[in-house]
Parts: structure tokens; C-alpha cells; sequence
């Protein structure tokens, strides 16, 4: 037998060893997030038996339920000063039970006028002293602060906008008539406006009405994986998304129930399976906080006050997951990030996915302004990483905030994958290896 040099035996050795490194890289052949999980979670959340997961309706509630359950499922420890898995808070409704308004002695049509109120009773005539400040808006474009006038009165205000503005008006009148929510039980001012022919001359006016206040109970669904490292417990990692939904709205052929399968059942089922999904690795070196929102839809109500319960400066990354059941525009195994350009959190999260597929790209749609549209943008004010990442084609999504947004719509597969990606991207955060860089923080007061 002939004999074969050391060394060519040990070069031969040393070559298999790197070809075989070089094939089983680790974040192709970890396992993922369990697929199972993913549809069984997203099928229960987007269930016409949720009836759309308003935050102030019983689906709401169940739905909290469900994601409760499932966290207790998993072992997750509770947030320090909540029992169990629902921080509980209340924000105020205010509804008009009556309103009758005149101009000039004209009467204005019920659907022709609006009140914003937290008082109970409103008797106002143009001779008050000091009566509510009448502004007259005529057919020109109208700048976006007259809104937050209308709907967010820092004085007693009546508004006067031509029919030109009809369609601001309605919607308007829409979002008044569901009942305006607040996180602070409503001041002490008033706006009432009407849609009318704008007067050439003095405006005489009476104002009658009355309003409902009451406190309402919502809550998010948060749980918590303590880190395994004493010197990194402290910092925390959020992964979240908003449960809530619009509820049962007016029938669209039958159809009341706005189902919320994409927005955001699909974010939501990627929490849970996060959870599962590092739950089992049992090696996070940071504490994971895991936080299914409620009121996204109506104000954000929920991630703001979780963001008050917690040290800011402790939180090193949040990833905020809101759309990701459809492919986006670059394709499968992709999603974007808001707000890429604020910190180094997608280029560190793109390194962690070296040898796989899955691409995370810059946000596509900057004229849309995600970054601030989502439960991201609170922790980000405050100088957070807070990202926000989606697949969702926002600009032709013809079934966003529509009964048409059902479970049949999503591709499962696709969106188990994109969960995948978030967990091993995570990876380097999570270990305590990466730290994003901290977004620049804002000024109190000012918002985009």
C-alpha cells in the first residue's frame, strides 16, 4: 500500500473541514419560526368571530383573550407591575347625543353639521360674552391645522366651511360620529362646524346640543423572555404589533365584518410565533418584550402608553411588524423598514441574513410618511431604534380597511418566511453583539 504524506493528509482534512463550513452556514440551516403556528394564530385573529378586533368592541376584548392565552401558553413572564398578560388603561369616549345649529336663522341639516365635545351641554349664541370665535372658511385648500382645529379645539370654536369641502367634511363627520376618543379625559373646549354657503356678512348663531362621556377599559397583551446575560438583562428589545382593528363597519354586500387579516393580524401572528420561536432557543442575552397593542386605529393609544411604562433609554430596538401577508413590490423574501436612513438597525439586521435569500430594503413609499404611522413612532421620538417592517403595497392595497381583508387574501408561506427573517436577523441584537445607533431624538411638542 502506498503511502500518503502527512501533509497532503492534513491539507486534505483542512479542506473538507472549510468546504462543509462553508455549506452549512447557520442562519440557512436553523429552524425557523413554525409554520403551523403562524397560520393557526393569524387564522383565530382574522375569524369573523372577532368581529374585527375593534379596541372598544367585545372583539377587541376576545381577541386580547387569545393573545393572553397564547402567551401563557409559551411560559412568558409578566411585565414588572402588571399580573398576568393585559396592561389594562382607560381612555375617554365622547359622543353627540343631540346638536341643532342655525346661521343667520338658517338651520343647518343634521348632516351638515358636526360637534367635537368632552361637555356635556353646549347653549351658545353669538351674543355670549365671550361667545366661541366663529372662523369662515371659504372654497380655497385648506392647510392640514384647521383639521386639528375641528377635531382637537384648544378654544370654543365655530367653523364655517364652504360646500367646496364636502368630502373633508363627511369624513369628518364620520370620524365624529363613531365617537372621539381621547388618552385625557376631554378639556374644556368645543367646535361645532357646519357646511354651508360661507355669509358676506355678520354671522348670528345658536348652538344646542348635548354629550356622552364615559371612561373605557382597553388593553394591550405584552410578555416578557428575561435575558439570560445578568450584565445584559436591563436592555430591552421590543417586537410588536397593533391587534386591533376597525370592527364591524356598514355592510359591504352583506359583509360587516372588517377582518384585518394583513392589518394587522398578520404583525400580530408574527409576535406570537417570535415569542414561540425564542421561547425555545432559550439564549437571548437581552430581555425580549413581547407587546401586541390595542387603539393603533383610532390614535395609537396603546403603544403610547406602553411607552410610558418602560425607561426608553433601556430599550435598544423595537421591531414594530405591521403588514407583512402580502409579497412586496421587490418580491418574495423581501420586506421593507421605515425609516431606514434614522439609525444602522436595517443594515445590522441585512448582515445577520448573509447566505440567505431574504432581503430587507429601504421603505418605497416615503410620500406616505409610515415611519410616523405606525406604534413605531412613539419609542422613536424618544430616541429609540423603532422601526417599523412591512410588506404591504400600500398605494394599490385595494383591501386596506375593507371587509375584503380576510384570511384568503394572505400568503402564509411568504409570511412565515418573512417572520423567519425577523427572528434571524434579530439575532446579533438579541445576543447582546449589535446595538443600533439611537435616532435623533425630537424636540417635546413636534410632530411630522
Amino acid at each position: 500500500m502506498q503511502k500518503i504524506p502527512l501533509i497532503i493528509l492534513f491539507l486534505a482534512l483542512l479542506s473538507t473541514t472549510l468546504v462543509a463550513q462553508k455549506k452549512a452556514s447557520p442562519l440557512v440551516s436553523a429552524p425557523g419560526v413554525s409554520a403551523a403556528t403562524v397560520e393557526r394564530v393569524a387564522r383565530v385573529l382574522a375569524a369573523d368571530d372577532m368581529e374585527g378586533r375593534a379596541s372598544t368592541q367585545p372583539g377587541g376584548l376576545k381577541a386580547a383573550q387569545f393573545l393572553a392565552s397564547e402567551f401563557q401558553r409559551l411560559g412568558l413572564s409578566s411585565l414588572p407591575g402588571i399580573t398576568g398578560y393585559e396592561q389594562v388603561f382607560s381612555v375617554y369616549e365622547s359622543k353627540t347625543a343631540a346638536l341643532y345649529v342655525t346661521v343667520n336663522g338658517v338651520n343647518i341639516p343634521a348632516d351638515k353639521s358636526l360637534l367635537v365635545s368632552g361637555q356635556p351641554h353646549l347653549n351658545w349664541t353669538s351674543e355670549d360674552d365671550p361667545a366661541a370665535r366663529v372662523m369662515v372658511l371659504g372654497p380655497q385648500t385648506l392647510p392640514a391645522q384647521v383639521y386639528r382645529q375641528i377635531m382637537e379645539p384648544s378654544e370654543n370654536l365655530i367653523v364655517i366651511l364652504d360646500p367646496a369641502h364636502v368630502e373633508e367634511f363627511q369624513r369628518l363627520a364620520s370620524y365624529a360620529k363613531r365617537g372621539r376618543i381621547q388618552a385625557e379625559k376631554p378639556g374644556p373646549y368645543s367646535c361645532v362646524a357646519v357646511l354651508t354657503a360661507t355669509p358676506n356678512a355678520g354671522i348670528k348663531f345658536r348652538v344646542a346640543a348635548n354629550c356622552t362621556v364615559r371612561p373605557l377599559e382597553i388593553r394591550n397583551v405584552v410578555g416578557v423572555l428575561p435575558g439570560h446575560d445578568k450584565a445584559k438583562a436591563a436592555e430591552m428589545i421590543v417586537f410588536s404589533a397593533h391587534y386591533d382593528h376597525l370592527g364591524l363597519v356598514e355592510p359591504v354586500d352583506g359583509d360587516k365584518v372588517a377582518n384585518g387579516a394583513d392589518d394587522d393580524a398578520s404583525g400580530t401572528t408574527a409576535v406570537v410565533a417570535l415569542a414561540e420561536y425564542f421561547k425555545n432557543k432559550a439564549d437571548n442575552a437581552r430581555t425580549l418584550i413581547f407587546s401586541a397593542f390595542t387603539a393603533e386605529e383610532i390614535g395609537g393609544f396603546g403603544s403610547q402608553y406602553f411607552a410610558r411604562q418602560l425607561d426608553a433609554k433601556q430599550i435598544v430596538a423595537m421591531f414594530n411588524i405591521e403588514m407583512i401577508g402580502k409579497q412586496a413590490k421587490f418580491g418574495p423574501n423581501t420586506a421593507f423598514i421605515t425609516g431606514y436612513d434614522k439609525s444602522d438597525f436595517g443594515k445590522l439586521l441585512q448582515r445577520n441574513l448573509t447566505g440567505t435569500p431574504f432581503r430587507f430594503e429601504p421603505d418605497p413609499y416615503p410620500e406616505q410618511n409610515l415611519f410616523y404611522r405606525s406604534d413605531n413612532a412613539t419609542l422613536a421620538r424618544l430616541g429609540v431604534p423603532a422601526h417599523t417592517i412591512s410588506t404591504d403595497q400600500i398605494p394599490t392595497d385595494k383591501r386596506y380597511h375593507t371587509v375584503d381583508d380576510e384570511i384568503e387574501s394572505l400568503d402564509l408561506p411568504n409570511m412565515t418566511a418573512v417572520i423567519t427573517a425577523i427572528a434571524r436577523s434579530a439575532s446579533g441584537i438579541v445576543s447582546g453583539q449589535q446595538t443600533p445607533t439611537r435616532i435623533s431624538s425630537e424636540p417635546a411638542g413636534q410632530r411630522p
